[in-house]
């Protein structure tokens, strides 16, 4: 019966995304503001790289054949190639094994928990997959789809924003029903940063209790100080290396690119063999001009400084604008405010508050995260606010929501 609780709770709706149920709390509501601004989406307005509309016609003659589920050549050597790059040779993969190309990271998150299931035995007992609380609502997604029990660890500011190691540790029974671990880092909402101990802590305890660390690092290239670390950089030093890892990675906040679907999933070796047969059932393959364009994005940094830049100038507008209301800090990555609302009632009546008096449409943190064993859920004092418009535009927004506690 639990194994078809989450299967059922899919078909029926009974699961909803973050953006359904803040449709839903503000439908019919006039905003307060003849301007309106939507800070919902983590979906970037401004410019994506100019060239890659041309290499998307340079490559139209794909259209004509089935592309690959492993994808181009050049693609994974694209892929492989950034990868050295940007967390150092030692932690460069084999293209041809190492790498598997995706239509964005978030069906990678989602089929990926198909093989993790697959791959252990539990002994006749339902399995679990361990979310971070709050999370990236595909995970739950994949949890019920494979009709696995979701544990949610909870990341608040007493465990800095991540999961707490120490504690999950300490339950070898549950990580032993364990088919794979989420982690996410830059985490979405809060920004916080996995240190390279605390990955190599986590992939200690994969390896240990044999589940997989799947590492979303979708928001990797957008951070104001230090470049995050990622899991393949510590998994390489590290006898075993990509065993029991894989990281996910796509062109939507890098490269301004989410309508694109170009994404990857990077790691063990053989994980991704099985991976891909599933994909090859299951799942479309990346369109070639798709593929051709996404490599060219690999392969070129300036765009992603310009953006990283950018990205700067509108957090320097948080800090100056916000100073240390609603609990704010300057996050180490990704592109969110996770503010706390507790002094407008909790997260949930802020967002309509905010919405009716400044017309600027944030998401309740109760529907980013989920009740705990304990009956917790650590978003509901919480809004996310997503700075994926200009500067100027963040600035004016987050003035409006100061001037509701002035």
């Amino acid at each position: 019966m639990l194994q078809t609780a989450g299967l059922a709770a899919l078909a029926h709706g009974d699961v909803l995304s973050s953006f359904t149920r803040t449709a839903r709390l503000l439908d019919g509501i006039a905003p307060g503001h003849a301007r309106p601004i939507e800070m919902t989406s983590g979906d970037p307005k401004e410019a994506m790289p100019g060239f890659v509309p041309d290499k998307l016609v340079e490559a139209k003659g794909l259209l004509g054949t089935y592309p690959r589920i492993r994808g181009s050549d050049d693609l994974r050597k694209a892929i492989a190639a950034w990868i050295g790059r940007r967390y150092g040779a030692a932690a460069r993969v084999d293209p041809a094994r190492e790498i598997l190309p995706l239509n964005g990271s978030r069906e990678g998150l989602f089929f990926a928990a198909m093989p993790a299931v697959g791959r252990k035995d539990f002994r006749g007992r339902q399995p679990v997959m361990l979310l971070p609380n709050p999370f990236y609502q595909a995970y739950l997604g994949a949890t019920y789809g494979t009709g696995c029990e979701a544990v949610y660890l909870n990341a608040t500011a007493e465990t800095g924003h991540l999961p707490d190691l120490d504690a999950l540790a300490r339950e070898p029974d549950l990580m032993a029903r364990a088919a794979a671990f989420y982690l996410c880092s830059p985490a979405n909402p809060q920004g916080a940063v996995a240190s390279p101990d605390y990955i190599r802590r986590a992939l200690a305890l994969a390896r240990e209790h044999d589940f997989m660390l799947f590492m979303d690092e979708c928001y990797s290239e957008i951070y104001t100080r230090e470049a995050p670390s990622g899991g393949l950089e510590v998994a390489a030093a590290t006898p075993e290396r990509f065993k029991n890892i894989v990281v996910f990675n796509s062109l939507s906040k890098r490269s301004n690119l989410p309508g694109l679907r170009s994404g990857f999933a990077a790691g063990d070796g053989d994980f991704l063999d099985m991976l891909a047969e599933i994909r090859n059932l299951t799942a479309p393959q990346m369109p070639g001009p798709v593929q051709h364009a996404s490599a060219a994005v690999w392969a070129e940094e300036q765009h992603v400084f310009v953006i990283r830049q950018a990205y700067r100038a509108k957090f320097d507008a948080a800090d100056a604008v916000l100073g240390h209301r609603f609990g704010y800090r300057r996050p180490a990555g990704g592109f969110y405010l996770w503010l706390d609302m507790s002094g407008l009632g909790g997260g949930e009546p802020a967002t309509l508050t905010i919405w009716k008096q400044c017309g600027v449409k944030v998401i309740p943190g109760v529907y980013l995260a989920h009740e705990d064993r304990h009956g917790v859920n650590p978003g509901r004092d919480f809004i996310r606010i997503a700075l994926v418009h200009d500067a100027a535009t963040v600035r004016e927004a987050l003035e409006r929501i100061v001037e509701l506690t002035a």
